[in-house]
């Protein structure tokens, strides 16, 4: 069930994601850009149709060995040349109108330029976010469970 960690999204929203993986000809720069413009189009044109909020995250290097299962990696090979674009909405349908806006489309095809891996988006179904608890509020859930145990 979603939580309160994104303020105003339904429990029954939709979470896009979008996987890039940039050529090599282009930089983080060029993607940072790219990207802002979009995102601050999406911000302009559809905070009041169905956009709740969004990030877009870089790949750092860094793998996980306490989280992964798969051998222990060193360094991602794609190290700072894969983000992710993950956009909230209320409904699928609000996302879908959005793509269709005439300011939106030249800036998602500058965007889609950078992507060596062409471009798949990603819809999903939020089933949990929260909040890191308060330092009292972390406190009291060890207390009851150390009680209930």
């Amino acid at each position: 069930m979603a939580g309160d960690l994104i303020k105003n999204f339904p429990h029954d929203g939709v979470v896009t994601v979008n996987r890039v993986i940039l050529k090599p000809e282009y930089t983080i720069d060029d993607l940072q850009e790219r990207v802002a413009f979009l995102c601050e189009n999406v911000k302009t044109y559809h905070s009041d149709t169905g956009f709740v909020g969004g990030f877009v995250c870089l790949n750092s290097g860094a793998v996980s060995n306490e989280g992964s299962t798969i051998g222990q990696a060193v360094e991602s090979p794609l190290k700072e040349k894969e983000a992710l674009i993950i956009t909230f909405w209320n409904t699928f349908e609000d996302h879908e109108e959005s793509h269709k806006s005439e300011t939106f489309q030249p800036l998602f095809q500058q965007v889609l330029e950078l992507c060596e891996n062409g471009n798949e988006e990603i819809a999903y179904e939020m089933l949990w976010s929260g909040a890191a608890y308060s330092p009292e509020e972390a406190e009291a859930a060890r207390k009851a469970k150390e009680d209930a145990a």
